[in-house]
């Protein structure tokens, strides 16, 4: 699934932009601190619902504007989509499709599958599993039918668990059950998607990182025990802290090097390596095993990424054969071949030559 169309009005430094894209390659260049990225984050948020630098849309909102908005138009692949959203200091989050307003951001996902790679990548080994949690869950929402659904209700009985044990409420047992039942289902969701992801992790590792990683998991429980029983045997240390200790939502993602975890023993030029070939594998799986083309931001490429390895890299994203919408300081840069489209951005001011 393609953009056909970027609309972009208040966002960052991008007061109004116009962008006609499709299929193929498109380069953006640019001064440094032009907008380039800020375009990038756009088209992220138009599937994700929130940017890919920052949690807060709030931070996105052009300066002494009262709201930022994206609209966009997909390619016709199988259907076009319209999708909107507009964030507003007071009026919060709106998104629509089709031109009707969604329930979940999770539609948004659904209409136009976006990812990508920026050079702080390298904070997926480096920071905190929820960054690998959402990592993982984004293929899984793609390929398993029933996850977002059971993320949706677990999500809701944790926070009304948390609720109940900061008022120190008895009958937290109504709520067990439901995280239970939710709770091992998505966890057998995420075990799927991981494990049919390792073969292409595998591949990925050795070709870019030249070290071989491996792919672990942690549920956010000890699985020899069920869920429910792990939420019963942590309620007294749940009611002294007033939070839920166990549970998918401390799940993450394992990366190790002889045993050690990655973090610890990787450069931060190899830990950018080992986040690109996580993204690189998720494609590559999404798209030959599920025929789900996914629009690929690439943010300044060959930042950190010696030669060698840059090579590598740019033969597995062609052969990807998907959208790519790059950024660069050179008009004339060609990492990728010749680009469908190039965009000049100046001082927030974006023009098609």
């Amino acid at each position: 699934m393609a953009l056909a169309e970027l609309s972009v009005e208040d966002l960052r430094c991008i007061e109004k932009a116009e962008l006609s894209l499709g299929p193929g390659t498109h380069l953006i260049f640019g001064a440094n601190g032009a907008g380039k990225t800020s375009l990038l984050e756009a088209a992220f948020v138009l599937g994700r619902g929130r940017s890919f630098r920052t949690r807060l849309n709030e931070r996105l909102i052009r300066h002494g504007a009262k709201a930022f908005r994206v609209v966009g138009r997909t390619v016709a692949e199988p259907l076009p989509h319209t999708l909107g959203l507009e964030v507003g200091k007071e009026q919060g989050t709106r998104a629509r499709l089709d031109g009707e307003n969604v329930r979940s951001l999770a539609e948004l996902a659904a209409a136009f599958p976006v990812q990508a790679i920026d050079p702080d990548a390298h904070k997926l080994i480096e920071d905190s599993s929820a960054r690998r949690r959402r990592w993982l869950d984004w293929a899984v929402f793609h390929v398993e039918p029933g996850f977002g659904g059971a993320w949706s209700r677990y999500s809701r009985a944790l926070l009304q668990r948390n609720g109940a044990l900061r008022a120190n409420q008895g009958h937290i047992e109504v709520w067990d059950r439901e995280l239970a039942r939710e709770g091992e289902m998505l966890t057998d969701c995420r075990v799927r998607v991981l494990t049919a992801l390792r073969p292409y992790w595998a591949e990925l590792c050795s070709l870019l990182v030249e070290q071989d990683l491996a792919l672990g998991f942690t549920a956010g429980w000890d699985r020899t025990h069920s869920l429910a029983e792990s939420l019963a045997n942590a309620l007294p240390r749940d009611r002294e802290r007033g939070a839920t200790s166990t549970g998918p939502h401390r799940a993450d993602v394992l990366l190790r090097l002889q045993g050690k975890a990655a973090r610890e023993v990787l450069s931060r030029g190899q830990q950018k390596l080992a986040a690109v070939a996580l993204t690189l594998c998720q494609l590559e799986y999404l798209q030959r095993e599920h025929g789900l083309r996914s629009t690929l931001l690439l943010d300044d490429p060959s930042a950190e990424l010696d030669q060698e390895r840059l090579g590598r890299f740019i033969q597995r994203v062609k052969a990807l054969d998907t959208q790519l919408i790059v950024t660069a300081l050179d008009r004339d840069s060609r990492l990728f071949g010749t680009p469908e489209s190039v965009f000049h951005v100046e001082q927030g001011r974006v023009s098609r030559l």
